[in-house]
């Protein structure tokens, strides 16, 4: 990829456009305000200091999602090693108490599952761009993506309706 300088009012162009949901996405996958914070700050040094040449807006939204799903996934990584990882409330980014539920409960998830569904539902990607993105194969994504609605209903199913699921007994 050739690299091009941009100027200051193209780069604050692009922060504009794509920070709130580049902070979204961090958000739900490292579960700290703070830490979705340094995130974007990083996956706009990077658009700065690669300077990329994109085909067209798409081409670069997917572009800075998919640093921004690489960077999360370093920080993870870097957190599970040290140990020290918080989670904070989410309920202070919603527009309603029924999102801060839905958010809270996506949060809770393994974080395979938290990107996928945030994509898919909350920025409406469809399953190739999420694979493309996400750098793995639209079957995955598939079963991710049923496999995180599986989990949320269960949750819901339990929360809702005090059910505790109970080990069936078979007798032979």
């Amino acid at each position: 990829m050739n690299r091009i300088s941009r100027s200051a009012e193209e780069i604050e162009s692009v922060i504009r456009e794509y920070s709130d949901m580049l902070y979204r996405i961090c958000l739900v996958m490292l579960g700290s305000q703070q830490n979705a914070e340094d995130a974007l700050q990083d996956i706009f040094v990077k658009y700065i200091s690669k300077a990329p040449v994109f085909t067209g807006a798409e081409h670069q939204k997917a572009w800075l999602i998919r640093v921004a799903a690489n960077v999360c996934k370093d920080m993870r990584r870097f957190n599970f090693r040290h140990k020290h990882m918080n989670i904070e409330r989410l309920s202070e980014f919603c527009k309603s108490e029924e999102d801060s539920g839905i958010l809270e409960a996506v949060f809770s998830l393994p974080a395979q599952y938290r990107m996928v569904l945030f994509l898919h539902y909350v920025e409406g990607y469809d399953v190739g761009s999420i694979a493309h993105m996400a750098d793995i194969s639209p079957a995955a994504v598939k079963k991710r993506l049923q496999r995180g609605r599986e989990k949320l209903k269960l949750k819901y199913t339990e929360e809702d309706f005090g059910y505790e699921k109970t080990p069936v007994k078979t007798s032979i």
